[in-house]
């Protein structure tokens, strides 16, 4: 059995180096770290920080994790990131990214690696409110594992969509 998420959020985190200074917050569970300081659980609160890089991530899950590799849920919401590089964590399935400040498609487009992942938020961002967001389901297109977006169910009528719309601009630009 896992232990609950390790929750850094609100902790004016401004870089990831400055989340190894700092002591999880206590839940109702509380967390109880192994010999080496380390948690025994698959999930990770960095939400409501100033974060705006996340190349430092896979330090942070290693120096708090005994399987760093094994994580499951990450909490980025609501800090400062605008561009995604999360490639490397292959069973992330639940990804919290609402509330930042991505706002270049491409950077989705990179998820579709996570072959895990299911669940996604990443409304309250740039790219939210650009034309091929959900509605033209490039999101969708792009994860086709997923299963939530933005808290919202995605159905297989979204998925169906999606692809017709790939089809439809795959066709549009060879013709052109």
């Amino acid at each position: 059995m896992y232990a609950p998420p390790v929750d850094l959020s609100f902790n004016e985190i401004s870089s990831l180096t400055d989340a190894l200074s700092k002591v999880p917050r206590r839940g109702r569970r509380p967390l109880k770290p192994n010999s080496q300081g380390k948690y025994l659980s698959r999930s990770l609160r960095l939400s409501n920080n100033s974060i705006a890089d996340v190349s430092n991530l896979q330090c942070v899950l290693s120096h708090f994790l005994v399987q760093p590799t094994s994580i499951g849920w990450l909490d980025l919401s609501f800090n400062k990131i605008t561009s995604i590089n999360i490639v490397r964590l292959s069973e992330l399935r639940v990804l919290y990214l609402h509330g930042n400040k991505i706002s270049n498609l491409a950077d989705v487009d990179i998820l579709g690696q996570l072959m895990n992942l299911h669940t996604i938020t990443l409304h309250g961002n740039p790219i939210a409110y650009m034309e091929d967001y959900r509605w033209a389901n490039r999101v969708i297109f792009t994860l086709p594992h997923l299963k939530r977006m933005d808290f919202s169910a995605v159905t297989p009528q979204d998925h169906i969509w999606a692809n017709d719309l790939s089809c439809r601009l795959k066709k549009r630009r060879t013709s052109t």
